[in-house]
């Protein structure tokens, strides 16, 4: 036969109503009064041992329909329920409706609400524990609110004004806090200002940081650059030095103007002044010697300072030639000469080489006025063209005409002689630095 249930409106559980007459602490005949038992274990399958078996029947149809209908929104049970609470046995002349209503009753009183079905023991006991607190509290509230009227009713108007005052004093306390919570407000304010300044601050310190290191490898690559540039410069700077040491020890003059003898022929810078009989030499190559020769006494009288009187040196290679410094007569002078026997005794060259030797003999002049002590190893006798030999008291001429060759060629050697002595003093004189 299947048994009737009931589920707990606390915790959910089935609740197995139990046919007893008599049961702990509840008398199922006084009416409207209900009680829960505790929980108990039982199998669906229990059978009644009162009653006849059709009243049984009966009642346990009339039971399960009123708890259908109780638990119509609630959680229906299995066939084989295993934790619910036995209820008593009903007792003589009592129906399943009385029971039920009775029960509803008591879970009312308890919560102060109308409950749909029963409640099991545990929650039961919890339902009662909580009212026990609330009734704590209420009657703690309510001895509290009769002190309070009491000591109320105790005051007389002396105390209300002093209440008053002390309100007052509360409500400027109130006012100066009031205030106080703006101030702090508005500070509070700008802190936030200050605080998005500060992270806008930290984000670009961030992004800077962030920058740097990019900004630190093009730097260092610059810096590798510059130095490899810098060691460029350093060498270039120890070259130039090394060159400028060479030069300073380097004599201008004598780097430029070589003088020496090539047998009875004097050379300079390679190229021979003079001829003999033995030795030819062309015209091209004496013009030219010539031409080194005016550059060099034209160097040499720039460097002390030497103006020329009555001529002017003009050197242009092979092609070299003096002016006369005649206003009426303004007449060249070749220091070249074409060839051939026509040209040989050509005036105008002779002419030429007894001017050249007059600048010579003023340069000689204008050094021995710096330093009377120079003095050149052959004696210059411009006004008639010759070159003295004090050692063997010869003279010789620098003309062509009615002289020959030997004569010319020696006049010319100890001519570039004295030029070579010239060539040392300014050297040693005017040494730059």
């Amino acid at each position: 036969m299947s048994s009737i249930r009931f589920i707990c409106h606390g915790c959910r559980r089935p609740l197995k109503l139990v046919r007893t007459t008599e049961a702990p602490g509840l008398d199922l005949g006084q009416d409207p009064g209900a009680s829960y038992f505790p929980s108990a274990q039982g199998e669906p399958g229990d059978t009644r041992e009162e009653g006849s078996a059709s009243s049984l029947e009966m009642d346990l149809e009339e039971l399960q329909a009123s708890a259908w209908h109780i638990l119509g929104d609630g959680e229906l049970t299995g066939d084989r329920p295993t934790n619910f609470t036995l209820l008593g046995k009903l007792a003589a002349g009592r129906t399943l409706s009385s029971i039920h209503r009775a029960e509803t009753g008591l879970c009312d009183i308890l919560s102060g609400e109308e409950l749909g079905h029963p409640l099991c023991e545990d929650c039961t006991d919890s339902l009662l524990q909580q009212l026990d607190r609330q009734l704590s509290i209420s009657e703690s509230d309510t001895r509290t609110y009769q002190r309070c009227l009491e000591t109320r009713r105790g005051c007389g108007e002396d105390s209300g004004e002093t209440l008053q005052q002390e309100l007052e004093v509360l409500e400027l306390e109130e006012a100066r806090l009031v205030q106080q919570l703006e101030e702090v407000e508005k500070k509070r304010d700008g802190a936030a200002v200050a605080l998005e300044v500060a992270r806008a601050e930290t984000e670009r310190l961030e992004q800077q940081e962030r920058q740097y290191p990019r900004d630190l490898g093009v730097l260092q690559w610059q810096q590798l650059e510059l130095q490899d540039e810098l060691w460029s410069l350093e060498d270039r700077l120890r070259h130039a030095q090394a060159q400028l040491a060479w030069l300073t020890r380097t004599n201008a003059f004598k780097a430029t103007f070589e003088i020496g003898c090539d047998g009875p022929i004097a050379v300079i810078n390679g190229h021979r002044l003079g001829c003999a009989p033995t030795v030819p030499v062309s015209w091209g190559e004496i013009n030219a010697a010539w031409g080194h020769t005016a550059l060099l006494l034209a160097s040499l009288a720039h460097t002390v300072g030497l103006r020329f009187q009555r001529y002017q040196l003009v050197p242009r290679g092979d092609h070299s030639y003096l002016r006369a410094l005649t206003p009426e007569d303004p007449v060249e002078l070749p220091l070249f000469c074409t060839g051939g026997k026509s040209s040989l005794w050509d005036s105008k060259f002779d002419q030429a080489m007894v001017a050249f030797l007059d600048c010579m003999q003023q340069f000689q002049e204008e050094a021995q006025k710096s330093e009377p002590a120079l003095c050149m190893p052959y004696r210059i006798h411009a006004e008639r063209g010759w070159m003295e030999d004090p050692g063997s008291g010869k003279f010789y001429s620098v003309r062509t005409r009615l002289h020959t060759e030997e004569q010319w060629t020696k006049a010319l050697k100890l001519m570039l002689t004295n030029f070579k002595w010239s060539l040392d003093w300014v050297s040693l004189r005017y040494r730059p630095g």
